[in-house]
């Protein structure tokens, strides 16, 4: 019995890896959406390398299906997001992974009612954090042809597995590390400035918000399991501490590029999750406070390196957004927002569904407007509202030091 079911978790990841996916290839199809549209199956990490498969004409689909227009005159000129799964809107489907979103019951709460990379039944943070700027949804850049008309907007390089570490998530397959990402969104500049030239290029990217979230596969697919005997070298202080550093860097590497306005994430209490609850056996869902007391301690140095980055970089503004707080809040007070299921993911497999990924529209439950956790590992779209809300504007609880992102896009911070 046991081999028969592992064969048929085996074949069912293998599916859904290798099968031609029926994702969209830009989140801008959600305006001329067909479902029999056959995406682009092609692997590479440059988007210059990827061959459109054939597909039919589109056609359109209602307007309650649609996303919300975006403002006429957007706050920022542009949102630029960097990270893994939690931000991930489609980058994974281009590439040979089994951190891929590309199959229901992902994205049947979107608003196109068909997945789209995200890991989630629905919207992620940066989707309602672009609406707020008055933006559209950010696309991935390897769905983009080379062209900047489709950048103009901002860029989502984030991929489902990346970590702060060059091998985090290998185990997985391929992934965009943070170190890739970064070479891409210079590609994005180069490519800004022979369109604008460079001072028009450097205002542009100036004035744009980048949002950076990562770090959570580091202790998932390489402290956790201790791949290399990491735990004999770094007690988890020092680990966080050589995160937090390399993470730094890299921010540097951006402000040299002329990024100036940062949103930077902490970490969610990953403890919480259903697949550490399984994997711990949790006898009544309490939380495991080994894992999610490094978690708090990585926000703590994050926390630290921002004060640090304000006093060494002159012109950066930029915000960190506790994700331990905000998520903790919700699980406490989970009566208040409207949850009933705070241990069980809504889709999986095992006790607490944290055995098993999402695989079919089989194993979700049927509502998920009330659970906190969509798979063993991220939120539900509700939560993501929730906490896009909070990093806006606190407006369910402070989250965000030394001050929100509606205060950080206000004119007095604007460059001239």
């Amino acid at each position: 019995m046991a081999m028969n079911l592992a064969l048929l978790v085996s074949a069912l990841t293998l599916s859904a890896i290798f099968n031609p996916s029926r994702a969209l290839e830009f989140p801008e199809d959600f305006f001329n959406y067909s479902p029999n549209s056959i995406p682009i199956s092609h692997i590479s990490i440059s988007p210059s390398s990827i061959s459109p498969s054939q597909s039919q004409s589109p056609s359109p689909i209602p307007a309650s299906a649609q996303a919300p227009a975006p403002e006429s005159h957007p706050f920022v000129p542009a949102l630029f997001v960097i990270g893994d799964s939690s931000v991930d809107s489609g980058t994974n489907n281009f590439l040979g992974t089994f951190a891929r979103a590309d199959r229901l019951p992902y994205g049947r709460d979107f608003d196109t009612h068909q997945p789209t990379g995200r890991f989630c039944n629905g919207r992620i943070p940066v989707d309602y954090l672009a609406l707020r700027l008055g933006l559209p949804f950010v696309p991935s850049y390897l769905s983009q042809t080379g062209g900047v008309e489709g950048m103009i907007h901002g860029v989502n390089y984030a991929s489902a597995g990346a970590g702060i570490i060059f091998s985090s998530g290998s185990q997985l397959g391929q992934r965009i590390s943070l170190t890739q990402q970064i070479q891409q969104f210079t590609d994005t500049y180069q490519q800004f400035i022979i369109n604008m030239g460079e001072d028009a290029a450097a205002h542009f990217i100036s004035n744009s918000v980048f949002y950076i979230s990562i770090g959570i596969n580091d202790y998932i697919h390489y402290y956790l399991p201790n791949i290399s005997n990491v735990q004999n070298v770094y007690l988890p202080w020092a680990f966080n501490k050589f995160l937090a550093h390399t993470l730094k860097q890299e921010i540097k590497n951006l402000y040299n590029m002329n990024m100036r306005k940062v949103v930077l994430m902490g970490l969610a209490p990953i403890g919480c999750a259903p697949h550490y609850l399984w994997k711990y056996n949790s006898e009544n869902g309490e939380c495991v406070e080994d894992i999610n007391n490094m978690i708090m301690e990585f926000n703590f140095v994050m926390r630290y390196m921002v004060d640090e980055l304000r006093q060494e970089l002159p012109h950066i503004i930029v915000i960190f957004c506790d994700m331990y707080e905000g998520s903790m809040d919700i699980i406490k007070n989970h009566e208040h927002y409207g949850f009933n299921a705070t241990t069980d993911a809504c889709c999986g497999f095992g006790k607490y569904k944290g055995w098993i990924l999402c695989l079919s529209p089989e194993m979700a439950c049927s509502n998920a407007s009330n659970h906190i956790w969509w798979d063993e590992f991220h939120p539900t779209d509700a939560v993501n509202a929730i906490l896009a809300d909070n990093v806006w504007n606190g407006l369910h609880t402070e989250m965000c030091y030394p001050m929100n992102l509606e205060e950080m896009i206000a004119p007095k911070f604007q460059v001239i």
